[in-house]
């Protein structure tokens, strides 16, 4: 007779499982890197030096996590409704968008801690409002979620292009970006924090929109898991009709889901454009929108899992960039190969190990699966 399967641990379901399939994706990466002539055990020591092994790296490790964390977050309040929302990278540009505007007009007159809550407001409201149309296309004529959303990303791309090479582009420059946002508009560094350790920063982009990040992904729980609306949301996720019976508005919901994702993706603008650049550039996204999928996917769309797959996240761009100076054989493609093996195994083949891990915990455990052990017949 075959073993019964059942619900995994919480511990095993969010972490043990996640793990495996991270552990997995390197030996694959390593005899990628292997293939090319190089030592994958010292590529790995590179990488994770490169990372975390100095304040320097750690630094720009939680600066791209930052980012990454707003637009996993964005992703993750999507599913629990049901709902893909490939979108992300569109709604971040058009955030930025807001950021630009609040930006060019305050940084004159007010100080960063008036003109950031300004920004952040002007961000959430700009990418929730770039989600609303496909939300009421998909609420209202049925048009898929996908769909939409992959086509409002090259929309919002043009229409970025449209901005920065006209109205916001200063007379007499060549890029295609707004002027550098002065003092006003310059958040401050978190730099001081790791060095509070011992560790030494030449320079590095780790500013308070980190803490923000951090203070949505708490949000995010408190919505989800201790709300009204938060049910409603979990409900039509996992099943629309019983939604429906239970009363609960499909067209509210989606588009009240798909606006606080497209918020939380517009106010990934606020890291790389006040916190580093100081401007609104094109590409300033780079790819972020699509990055964030990959980091709900591993994060099981759970907050405290979001978090810690942005850090791995920012520690595979910094560690990367370190490994590609240090091994030239391993280009900036390689890197991204690592990536995409992290995205295939936490992703696509999530559920590959979940049956011989969920056999094993029945076999030796039955309590922790929530199954009685069958002892003789009914009575």
């Amino acid at each position: 007779m075959s073993t019964p399967y059942a619900k995994l641990p919480g511990w095993a379901d969010y972490g043990l499982i996640p793990l495996i399939n991270l552990l997995v994706a390197f030996v694959v990466a390593g005899f990628v890197v292997l293939l090319v002539g190089e030592n994958p055990f010292r590529a790995a020591v590179i990488l994770v030096e490169g990372a975390f092994g100095r304040g320097q790296g750690i630094a720009f490790t939680l600066f791209y996590a930052t980012t990454f964390i707003f637009t996993g977050l964005s992703v993750a309040v999507a599913v629990h409704c049901g709902l893909f929302n490939i979108g992300t990278e569109g709604q971040a540009y058009i955030g930025g968008l807001g950021v630009a505007v609040v930006c060019l007009v305050f940084d004159s007159v007010t100080p960063w801690w008036i003109t950031f809550p300004i920004a952040i407001v002007a961000s959430a409201v700009m990418g929730a409002l770039w989600a609303l149309i496909p939300a009421y296309l998909q609420a209202k004529r049925g048009s898929h979620i996908v769909i939409t959303t992959i086509m409002f990303n090259f929309i919002a791309a043009s229409t970025m292009v449209f901005f920065l090479v006209g109205a916001l582009k200063p007379a007499g420059s060549q890029a295609p970006q707004t002027r550098n946002f002065l003092e006003g508009g310059q958040l401050p560094k978190l730099n001081w924090i790791i060095e509070l350790f011992g560790a030494k920063i030449r320079s590095a982009p780790f500013n308070v929109s980190f803490l923000l990040a951090l203070l949505m992904a708490w949000l995010v729980w408190l919505l989800i898991w201790r709300t009204k609306l938060g049910y409603e949301m979990r409900t039509y996720g996992h099943s629309p009709k019983a939604a429906k019976y239970a009363g609960i508005s499909e067209t509210r919901i989606i588009i009240i889901a798909m606006m606080i994702s497209g918020a939380l993706a517009g106010m990934m603008a606020l890291n790389p454009t006040m916190g580093d650049q100081h401007n609104v550039a094109i590409d300033f996204v780079s790819g972020a929108g699509y990055v964030g999928i990959a980091v709900a996917l591993m994060g099981r769309s759970h907050p405290v899992g979001i978090v810690l797959a942005a850090i791995l996240f920012g520690a595979l761009y910094q560690g990367g960039a370190e490994l590609a100076f240090e091994m030239p054989a391993i280009s900036r493609d390689m890197i991204v190969i690592i990536q995409g093996l992290v995205i295939l195994f936490a992703g696509a083949l999530e559920h590959m190990f979940r049956p011989y891990i969920q056999a094993l915990f029945a076999s030796v455990s039955p309590k922790s699966m929530g199954m009685a052990a069958a002892k003789g017949g009914g009575g």
